[in-house]
């Protein structure tokens, strides 16, 4: 059974499952559960140039289906992350996507230009989309012209693959998966958060400190569907498929559509083990239906 999936610019996967940025830690953390061997590769918690204490708590409630969260990129910045993490996680023997942002385009620059010399970090993904943060991020991933310029630059600052997360909280997510492809992105992954809310009927307060965060989980996939598929008819890049995956099935829909690889968040938090699981569930599926290389199945929908 072949599940390889080439995502451009020497970013080949084993398989098409990553664990998400911001469910998995440093990767690392998941050791107990099952060998990061068996999945394609990892997105890690965001890292920006310096070390950030995230949002004050509570900063992630339970909904139903689903979760928001407003952790607000705690992180414990680049330097620490290439001395204390990178090493142990480059003998893991799967894909390092490191996940990046910052709160203006210089820091931006800044952490993609100090990771690129790492040889160990197989690629970045560009986090323009974070709803937690009271600038930044998302500022670059709702404004096309922000977007435009931020890709246009970090395209001339590394020779890695360069995979940006876009925000579903847009007009017509579409429009901005075309500019990332016009300046030079080999990727796309979506989408991230939805912003939402929870209340306490009880205690009459907000659920999270910062009383919006990102809503995410099974209760988002239908939306994620939507626009991944939006996307792959938008732009000839490779789309990653992210939203309310939890079993091989999920996974499979996301590659039938054309997704090219996708990506597990919430469900690692309920069942850790999903991402071995989902591997071994796809190529199970596969081998039953007498399919032999999974690029035969991705993109495969009877679309008339």
């Amino acid at each position: 059974m072949e599940l390889s999936v080439d995502l451009g610019r020497n970013l080949k996967l084993k398989n098409p499952v990553l664990l998400a940025s911001g469910t998995c830690g440093y990767g690392l953390e998941f050791e107990n559960f099952y060998p990061l061997s068996k999945i394609g590769g990892i997105c890690t918690k965001g890292l920006s140039y310096k070390p950030i204490e995230g949002n004050p708590t509570p900063r992630i409630v339970e909904t139903s289906c689903g979760m928001i969260n407003s952790i607000g990129l705690q992180n414990i910045g680049a330097k620490a992350f290439v001395e204390e993490k990178l090493p142990l996680l480059a003998k893991k023997d799967t894909k390092i996507i490191v996940n990046i942002f910052g709160y203006s385009l210089e820091e931006y620059i800044k952490v993609v230009e100090f990771l690129s010399e790492y040889q160990e970090i197989d690629g970045f993904e560009v986090n323009i989309s974070c709803p937690n943060v009271k600038k930044g991020g998302i500022q670059f991933g709702t404004n096309p012209k922000l977007t435009k310029t931020l890709v246009s630059k970090l395209r001339k600052t590394t020779e890695k693959h360069l995979m940006i997360k876009l925000s579903p909280n847009v007009t017509d997510i579409t429009e901005f998966a075309k500019v990332c492809e016009g300046e030079g992105a080999d990727s796309i992954s979506l989408i991230n958060t939805l912003l939402g809310m929870a209340v306490n009927i009880e205690t009459k307060k907000f659920s999270i400190k910062r009383k919006m965060g990102g809503f995410s989980g099974p209760a988002i996939k239908p939306v994620a569907l939507r626009m991944v598929y939006q996307c792959v008819k938008a732009v000839k890049i490779p789309v990653i498929g992210i939203g309310g995956i939890s079993n091989y099935k999920d996974a499979l829909e996301f590659l039938l559509i054309g997704a090219k690889a996708i990506q597990i968040g919430t469900a690692n938090f309920f069942n850790p083990s999903c991402g071995k699981e989902i591997v071994e569930g796809i190529s199970n599926f596969l081998q039953n239906k007498g399919i032999e290389n999974i690029n035969q199945w991705i993109g495969s929908i009877e679309d008339e």
